[in-house]
């Protein structure tokens, strides 16, 4: 009997994913309802990184869902839900962000890359070996050292 139970009870400790809130809103129409979906696909999880808040099971994330409805609700448009979640997050929570000082080296940071990387490969292969300069005593060694091998 008391195997029953402590078997329930690794059961009920083991399936803790069941017990996960699911998020359930409630639209005025089915446009509002596909404008939220766009709006919280295009938004960007700041503790996931690679997912957007529609995708994330992170706390972070219902947050920012729950904030994208009620700014819908009291009518926002999708820019100022935008504009408001980039002041809140910072350009992160954008997949797209703006070019400004700040993030101008994110957008030319891979093109530098790449030029300064041309650069090193064409002065390199532009650079070539000097022969080494033997002194008069060094060549002497070395017809010597050909000599010999070739009497073997």
């Amino acid at each position: 009997m008391f195997r029953k139970y402590l078997m329930l009870i690794a059961g009920m400790l083991l399936t803790t994913s069941v017990w996960a809130a699911i998020d359930t809103y409630h639209f005025s129409s089915v446009e509002q309802e596909e404008h939220y979906r766009e709006l919280t696909q295009s938004l960007r999880c700041p503790k996931c990184q690679n997912n957007s808040i529609a995708d994330s099971s992170a706390m972070i994330a219902a947050d920012m869902r729950e904030k994208v409805y009620q700014l819908m609700e009291q009518g926002q448009s999708r820019q100022q839900i935008i504009d408001y979640m980039v002041a809140r997050y910072g350009n992160f929570v954008t997949y797209d962000p703006p070019v400004t000082p700040s993030t101008l080296i994110l957008w030319l940071g891979p093109l530098l890359f790449v030029i300064g990387g041309g650069v090193v490969i064409f002065l390199r292969a532009k650079r070539q070996p000097q022969a080494a300069k033997l002194s008069g005593e060094e060549q002497q060694r070395l017809a010597k050292v050909i000599a010999d091998k070739e009497q073997l």
